[in-house]
């Protein structure tokens, strides 16, 4: 301008020494909630192409800033906690000083190159000493951490079940020009800490109509843009066992029906070893009622069950919550999760559950709007309907009878049905079993949450690789995995109850404060009897250990002979596979 001629001199002065006042123009962020806007971004590119990115459109999703708020620290402190239990790997890189040469530009160059991830700040130490270490930080400034910030803690990671000892000094830690991570505390303190290995991820939603209340991919967006809620597949193991006790008992078995816990050998000649499953701990523990099993999570049960059910019923079974058939494991295997299934696949399926029945599908985008605000789009989700008739459609109406104006326009504003996919009768007594899972099971320590209506299902795969809890009351459906990308072992003391469920207790501490506490509704057809715990019979008077149990009412148990096989069914080992009892 001054070149132009448009101001003078002195004017160009006073603009020059004048303080700069501008600042980035913006959206503000209420909350973090990246990988939703990731899936609703790609949603709306596929609904509208290019045009997307400059037609101006609003989109209101489902997420809640308060459980977004909550899974995101849940996630934070679940695989920092389990971090912290397998030691310290060192720093993130080391940039060490040349004598008679100043590193402080080459450390700051690194820094300037590495992202905050998590609140994990990248850190360098310049000096070490008995007290601690002098750090650079990003800004270039210079901050102390002392010995007692984590440092004396700070165990070495030697492999996932074994830790080296105690360091003595700061000096057996780190050196000068080490990158480390440090957190700053509320008192402004830093603290050592580094950026987990492990990977996790949350998803909840609202059983009665599918809308996704919160998702979580992993530890950071700005780390990884892989969205380990919906593109993760990985093996559920005991998380999928509700499906196959639903299917059993759709076909007949009951909460009482009697599987023998006990070794069980397979051969196949396609195989270069024999398959023997065992349960957690190596332990069998003979006859044992389908209750107790599912609770207490007994692998040898859960084979035997599918084996007298068959496969082909539970996959066809499984297929009306949303698994697809073609991915299901075609054989005996199928009864321990062995097939692949994402968080949101099973968080969905769980829902049905949750809801007493009722197949609903995820969605994110409620409204979409355009550049004037007006409404284009809205969400019109399958809904359950608690006064519906079983088949999910809406009461019969007298076809003689006149409607009023507000019973027609409520009919017309009627959301979908959702389908009913599991008997209610079924739906309660698996829903029942999973609160037992909470109170007397591998769930227990959700117990802290001082809760009658929560219910759930640990699961943890070979290796373990893999932990997952999933679980749920009639308002929130929630599930969470921990694993590495890479397939690692987590430890052979980590399971669903220790790494995964500690994420989702976090979690629904918060997305059950706005829930009262209620008792599900038993539906007709269900009758509360005393049985024998150990046949699974019809109580006989004055026997002081019978205990309640719920049952079909068309199923209950004589008091001389089990009625557990209503329709008589068998199951298939499978094409190739020959049996070997013990």
């Amino acid at each position: 301008m001054r070149k132009l001629g448009t101001i003078d001199q002195e004017q160009y002065q006073a603009a020059v020494t004048a303080p700069v006042t501008a600042s980035h123009h913006g959206a503000k962020l209420a909350f973090d909630a990246p990988y939703a806007a990731e899936m609703a971004r790609r949603e709306m590119i596929r609904r509208y192409g290019l045009a997307a990115y400059s037609d101006g459109y609003h989109v209101i999703t489902t997420i809640s800033g308060k459980l977004q708020r909550s899974a995101n620290q849940a996630v934070l402190d679940g695989l920092t906690t389990y971090d912290n239990r397998h030691g310290y790997r060192g720093p993130d890189q080391s940039l060490p000083a040349l004598p008679g040469m100043d590193m402080t530009e080459s450390w700051r160059s690194a820094l300037a190159e590495t992202s905050v991830i998590a609140g994990r700040i990248p850190a360098l130490v310049s000096a070490v000493s008995e007290d601690g270490v002098e750090l650079l930080l990003k800004d270039g400034s210079y901050r102390f951490m002392p010995w007692e910030n984590g440092l004396r803690q700070a165990r070495p990671y030697i492999t996932e079940n074994a830790l080296g000892p105690k360091p003595a000094t700061p000096a057996d830690l780190l050196a000068p020009g080490d990158l480390i991570r440090v957190e700053q505390r509320r008192d402004n303190s830093l603290f050592l800490t580094q950026i987990p290995a492990a990977q996790a991820a949350l998803v909840s939603l609202s059983p009665q109509d599918g809308a996704i209340l919160s998702v979580v991919g992993g530890l950071g967006f700005q780390q990884s843009k892989f969205n380990r809620a919906i593109q993760a597949a990985r093996q559920p193991g005991s998380n999928f066992k509700p499906f196959i006790y639903g299917a059993a008992l759709e076909h007949g078995f009951t909460a009482a029906s009697i599987i023998n816990d006990a070794p069980v050998v397979f051969e196949d000649a396609t195989l270069e070893d024999t398959w023997r499953p065992e349960n957690d701990g190596g332990k069998f523990y003979g006859p044992t009622r389908l209750r107790w099993a599912l609770t207490k999570s007994r692998n040898l049960v859960s084979i035997r069950l599918l084996q007298e059910l068959g496969i082909q019923r539970a996959i066809d079974y499984a297929s009306r919550f949303g698994f697809d058939p073609k991915k299901l494991a075609a054989d005996l295997s199928l009864a321990l999760g062995t097939q692949a299934i994402t968080p949101m696949q099973l968080v969905t399926a769980y829902a049905a559950i949750a809801n007493g029945g009722y197949r609903i599908h995820h969605y994110l985008i409620a409204t979409i709007e355009d550049f004037h605000r007006e409404q284009i789009f809205q969400a019109n989700p399958d809904t359950v309907c608690r006064d519906c008739e079983a088949d999910g459609s809406p009461p019969a109406e007298d076809p003689d009878r006149e409607l009023s104006m507000e019973e027609i326009l409520s009919q017309a504003e009627r959301l979908p049905q959702a389908k009913r996919i599991m008997d209610a009768r079924v739906a309660f007594i698996l829903d029942s079993i999973l609160k037992d899972v909470i109170t007397k099971g591998t769930g227990r320590r959700a117990r802290v949450l001082k809760r009658s209506d929560i219910a759930g299902k640990t699961g943890t795969t070979n290796g373990p690789t893999d932990a997952w809890f999933s679980g749920y009351n009639e308002d929130v459906v929630t599930s969470a995995w921990l694993g590495f990308d890479q397939n690692l072992l987590l430890g052979k003391r980590e399971f669903g109850g220790s790494a995964a469920l500690p994420i989702w207790i976090d979690f629904m501490r918060v997305a059950l404060e706005d829930s009262p506490e209620r008792a599900r509704e038993i539906p007709e057809g269900i009758v509360n009897v005393r049985i024998d715990p150990k046949t699974g019979l019809l109580g006989k008077p004055g026997r002081p250990d019978a205990i309640f149990e719920y049952f079909r009412s068309e199923l209950v148990p004589s008091a001389s002979a089990e009625a557990r096989h209503a329709s008589n069914i068998r199951g298939n080992v499978g094409e190739g596979l020959q049996e070997q009892l013990f």
